[in-house]
């Protein structure tokens, strides 16, 4: 065992006897921030235990970081997110009438078929439809929204 795993494996001990209190201030020292005021025992000893294993081990690469940073776009504060796109089997008939024209559309495992015609998307076939920039999902009622 190298001398950071011992260093860490102390720690680890030391934190299971500790207070909450005790462990609020951990917190605080090594994040440098005062915890969530709701976090459980068990989840500030996993925050605490994480800072101390990132110092002596390291963290994230930086292409990791990099990789998690561009996941997520931020979304602010109090704004869910929707579903991102709603699954619509093969073989699927959507119908949609629009301006006085009833339109069918029949999906396939690689896009939409309409008219007899093959499309790469349902906002391809919307945009066809329209002749105005749709979503396709929101044009033919998939995203939850009425009309």
């Amino acid at each position: 065992m190298t001398s950071d795993a011992i260093d860490v494996a102390a720690e680890l001990t030391r934190l299971e006897v500790l207070t909450n209190f005790e462990l609020r201030s951990e917190w605080r020292r090594l994040h440098g921030m005062q915890p969530p005021k709701s976090l459980s025992r068990d989840l500030l000893l996993r925050g605490i235990t994480y800072k101390i294993q990132e110092r002596a081990f390291g963290g994230l690469s930086k292409s990791v970081l990099r990789r998690l940073s561009g996941a997520v776009p931020d979304v602010p504060r109090g704004v869910t997110r929707k579903a991102t796109q709603a699954l619509v089997k093969p073989g699927t008939r959507l119908v949609r009438e629009w301006n006085g024209q009833t339109h069918t559309v029949l999906v396939h495992t690689d896009g939409v078929e309409w008219r007899g015609k093959r499309y790469r998307s349902l906002s391809v076939v919307a945009r066809e439809i329209t002749g105005a920039h749709w979503s396709g999902p929101r044009f033919f009622g998939l995203d939850g929204r009425s009309k």
